[in-house]
């Protein structure tokens, strides 16, 4: 293998196929076992193949330009709706990869620092390193933490229920670790070694695994509670074409009502989706007072994502409303999305012609405020579509909450893996945080998430579900201690990788 792998050509390709390979652990195929064959095989070539530092870094750089072009080439669908977007479609497939590849390149360029051998050790520092990576990728200019190994275990509750203990990094890390353990078979270790190092990762794997099965088990045997309104939430399901045009607000605003259904008899909080009324802005809703209280009585109240502004200030918000269409509460979004939100160095790019994806041309301002909000004594966190996918960042004053609502518009995705994708972020955040999750999307899923990560209820077409009921948890170890759990991990690898190293100089 080593004499095949000398050809640098041969080499490069044989990493971007890895890449390629692993992006197919991620959902919605969930093939997580590739892992076990393409993160060792990495490594090896790491370990056996590459002797310069700088041959190492595009080692690392081609691997996670495959994996990234593979897993989120859907982000060139949101330049489709606009004509002047088109043409940067080519560049954005190719350059967001590479950009993003770069993080994985720096994992392999600064494990040569140290020596790689056919050691124990090496899986230890090429798990930290990537660990260590992943979570400066989930944060370094504004964060992108999409994607990260350890989704590839989004269907295996019993792995995951662990997160409330540990979160997502260090889940992370202990998954790249399990998943490199074949690499040992080709190290010089004599068998009985090797065996006992399988031994003992089965049985934590398993242990975790069962530990996982016991906790779903004592979660299903708790009642549920009877919520003191009914949460209808509404999937418009409505092209994301229309939005881009100018639509007759009033329109709009009746059809959503109608597709809700309202029942006049029962106390009914309404939640519509991110952006569903994009021909307006909140000061304008009160031109439709008349709309909403005709439709609406005294028993309903409305959730919805709309554009305000406040001086010269444009935030996307989440607003709750009576029937009388007035303002009970207001959220607006603190994370927004590079280029499809704001402009990054929005000067310079302005004078070449170029804007936001989003519809008009000023960018939106972000907020640093998130309360919790409260409505018929229940009790939520506010969530506007990308801000889901961020650990440990979701209740910062720890107080208490009922569960998490996160309101987006997938139709930037078009057809494709990342709604998907999108849906998996919801699945962890429930999990760490011990909180039901209800996702409202236009173009999307939208679902009811239990505290430990099972969907109960969801739907991907036009129409509506209820929840009226739901089982509460205690709040969570990393809820309650957060990413600071991911430093104690990497400190314990960091001391037996040092032990291992000092035994093998020996």
């Amino acid at each position: 293998m080593n004499s095949i792998l000398e050809n640098k050509a041969f080499l490069f390709l044989i990493c971007l196929l890895l890449g390629i390979l692993t992006s197919f652990s991620l959902p919605p195929y969930n093939l997580f076992f590739i892992n076990f064959l393409t993160l060792p095989v990495l490594l090896y070539i790491l370990v056996n193949n590459v002797d310069k530092k700088t041959i190492s870094f595009f080692v690392g750089w081609i691997f996670g330009f495959g994996y990234f072009i593979s897993s989120l080439y859907w982000i060139t669908n949101s330049l489709t709706f606009d004509i002047n977007f088109k043409f940067i479609i080519p560049f954005a497939l190719i350059l967001i990869p590479l950009f993003l590849g770069i993080f994985y390149g720096l994992v392999t360029f600064l494990c040569k620092f140290f020596n790689l051998k056919n050691k124990f050790s090496s899986i230890l520092i090429f798990s930290i390193f990537f660990g260590g990576i992943e979570f400066l990728r989930s944060f370094i200019f504004g964060g992108f933490p999409w994607n990260l190994v350890v989704f590839s275990l989004s269907n295996n509750l019993p792995f995951l229920q662990i997160l409330s203990y540990i979160g997502t990094y260090s889940l992370n890390l202990l998954s790249i670790t399990i998943f490199l353990l074949p690499v040992i078979f080709f190290f010089k270790y004599k068998s009985l070694t090797k065996f006992l190092i399988f031994s003992l990762s089965l049985i934590l794997v398993v242990t975790n695994f069962f530990f996982g099965k016991m906790i779903i088990k004592n979660y299903e045997k708790k009642r549920h509670d009877n919520l003191s309104s009914i949460i209808r939430v509404v999937s418009p399901n409505i092209p994301i074409e229309r939005f881009l045009t100018n639509q007759d607000a009033e329109t709009n605003i009746n059809e959503l009502i109608s597709l809700s259904d309202p029942d006049y008899s029962e106390k009914t909080i309404f939640i519509f989706p991110e952006g569903i009324i994009t021909s307006i802005y909140f000061k304008d809703l009160k031109l439709f007072k008349n709309t909403f209280k005709k439709k609406l009585n005294i028993n309903h109240k409305v959730i919805l994502g709309i554009n305000s502004i406040k001086g010269n200030k444009i935030y996307n918000s989440l607003v709750l409303l009576n029937n009388d269409s007035e303002l009970l509460y207001k959220y607006n979004k603190n994370k927004l999305v590079p280029f499809g939100e704001f402009l990054p160095f929005e000067n310079f790019f302005k004078r070449v012609g170029l804007k936001k994806i989003t519809q008009g041309y000023q960018s939106f301002s972000a907020d640093n405020k998130r309360e919790i909000l409260e409505v018929d004594e229940l009790k939520f966190i506010p969530l506007i579509c990308y801000e889901i996918i961020y650990s440990g960042k979701i209740n910062q004053n720890k107080k208490y909450y009922d569960f998490i609502l996160n309101i987006s518009e997938d139709g930037w995705f078009g057809k494709s893996i990342g709604p998907v994708q999108h849906l998996s972020h919801s699945i962890f955040r429930s999990i760490e945080e011990g909180k039901n999750v209800i996702r409202s999307t236009n173009n999307g899923v939208s679902a009811l998430i239990n505290p430990k990560g099972q969907i109960i209820k969801q739907i991907s077409e036009k129409g509506y579900f209820d929840v009226n009921k739901i089982k509460r948890v205690n709040k969570t170890h990393f809820a309650e201690h957060s990413n600071k759990i991911f430093f104690y991990f990497v400190l314990i690898y960091i001391t037996f990788t040092v032990i291992l190293k000092i035994r093998e100089n020996k």
